[in-house]
């Protein structure tokens, strides 16, 4: 008999094959999470692409693993979630010990006894650095304020290459006391690109990186009038990069997010404003007068 924390067995889900299973998992929501980011940001020159890889995976699984994915997903995005300081980074219930042992040791898979998500425990990854504020009585701040700061913008980028601009942008973020670990930031960052660039329409790029836990959803600004190839296939140059970390728990807000941004700078008006910024000061200006329709 299993507990409501366990997953029944399946052909595969046993301790020699568990991990593959799991990596699998986590894999499958990472395409289903890249293929909801293009459709925010109005993309679908990967949508194929992306269909048939996220349905070979499935076939892939046992069927009874398989069914449980798609019912998570059913209600919400994220079906699978790591541990993080023994809570669930998708609820944020404090777990069991014992149950972070079993998830730990891997010799079947285990759900969350609160919002049911299968459990991972992850590598060690980048964290969010919380930032100190003014207590409880400090109002709540509008719109993009939230998530960012003029010390995070960055008017002239330095780097003119894809992977050298992601790693000026973790550095600041890491300069500045958001993260903690700006290499494995970058590290992330780029197997995202791997799966399928981050570049968008209208010279905007958005790498990212999940998974972040610690804080909340962080964003970083830089801008390159010269251009960056984003994409080696392509000829467009990125001259707006959007460089965001994400908790787990704000996963599906980021695609919010990512649509309200790109809504905004579809238009050229709001990139040209950006883009006439000379100092971190008015890069924040225009970017907070630019979103506050569009970004609550």
């Amino acid at each position: 008999m299993t507990t409501a924390s366990e997953v029944a067995p399946t052909e595969n889900a046993n301790a020699a094959n568990v991990h593959p299973l799991l990596n699998s998992l986590v894999q499958l929501q990472e395409l289903v999470l890249v293929r909801s980011e293009q459709d925010a940001a109005m993309s679908d020159k990967h949508l194929p692409q992306l269909d048939v890889s996220i349905q070979s995976l499935l076939d892939s699984m046992p069927v009874d693993v398989r069914f449980l994915f798609q019912k998570i997903q059913k209600k919400d995005l994220l079906a699978i979630v790591p541990i993080s300081n023994n809570v669930c980074s998708g609820c944020g219930l404090t777990l069991p010990v014992s149950l972070v042992y079993a998830v730990r040791a891997a010799e079947k898979l285990h759900q969350c006894t609160n919002c049911a998500r299968i459990l991972y425990y992850p590598e060690a990854r980048p964290r969010r650095v919380p930032k100190k504020t003014g207590g409880r009585f400090e109002p709540r701040r509008p719109g993009i304020a939230r998530f960012s700061s003029p010390t995070l913008m960055v008017p002239n980028l330095k780097s003119t290459e894809r992977d050298k601009c992601i790693a000026e942008l973790a550095r600041l973020m890491a300069v500045e006391g958001f993260v903690d670990d700006s290499e494995k930031l970058v590290r992330e960052a780029l197997k995202r690109e791997a799966i399928i660039n981050t570049s968008v329409d209208r010279g905007l790029a958005f790498p990212h990186v999940r998974g972040v836990e610690g804080g909340g959803l962080t964003l970083a600004l830089g801008l390159s009038r010269k251009g960056i190839r984003w994409n080696p296939a392509e000829r467009v140059l990125t001259h707006i990069v959007f460089f965001i970390v994400i908790p787990t728990a704000a996963s599906v807000f980021y695609l919010r997010l990512l649509s309200g941004i790109v809504q905004t700078f579809a238009r050229k008006n709001e990139r040209d404003k950006l883009l006439a910024s000379q100092t971190a000061t008015e890069l924040w200006a225009a970017l907070v007068k630019a979103t506050r329709n569009n970004i609550k």
